[in-house]
């Protein structure tokens, strides 16, 4: 593992969005910790995929020996990653977002950098839909003009 990055410090990146999604639903308490297996199988990501975001410093596990132990704002960060992920982001521009709140002046700065690229995101996918529903539209239309062709000459075909 190549984890230049103090663990305390990089424990902390991301902290407000992570605290946000770090409510407490009921089913874990405060201090409850996840092993891989439990965050592999919760969002159907593999043991690979877990320990790449680790060596990317996306996540950052505590150690019991050789197993990995992840906690509560590991799990909130995981759902950070892959909600970025869903939505277009690269892991690099996620771990960028994820890394402005590190920084600690008030977070007014980073918030705005956030919900800039978050509202670049929406744009460049409200394109992509636009582009998406063309397509369909005019592929719909030429399966429509090819069915009745097909349809025509399978009636004029002999039996």
């Amino acid at each position: 593992m190549t984890n230049a990055v103090d663990p305390e410090a990089d424990s902390a990146i991301g902290a407000p969005i992570a605290d946000e999604l770090d409510v407490d639903d009921g089913l874990y308490p405060k201090g409850s910790m996840f092993s891989i297996g439990d965050l592999s199988r919760e969002f159907d990501v593999t043991l690979r995929t877990l320990r790449f975001y680790e060596d990317r410093g996306l996540l950052n596990p505590k150690r019991d020996g050789l197993n990995r132990l992840y906690s509560r704002r590991d799990r909130a960060r995981l759902k950070l990653v892959l909600m970025g992920k869903r939505v277009g982001f690269s892991l690099t521009e996620i771990k960028d977002m994820l890394d402005l709140y590190d920084l600690r002046d008030g977070q007014v700065s980073q918030l705005r950098v956030a919900l800039g690229r978050f509202n670049e995101q929406i744009s460049i996918l409200e394109r992509q839909k636009k582009d998406i529903e063309q397509a369909l539209t005019e592929l719909r239309r030429t399966t429509a003009v090819v069915s009745g062709l097909l349809k025509e000459k399978e009636g004029k075909a002999p039996r």
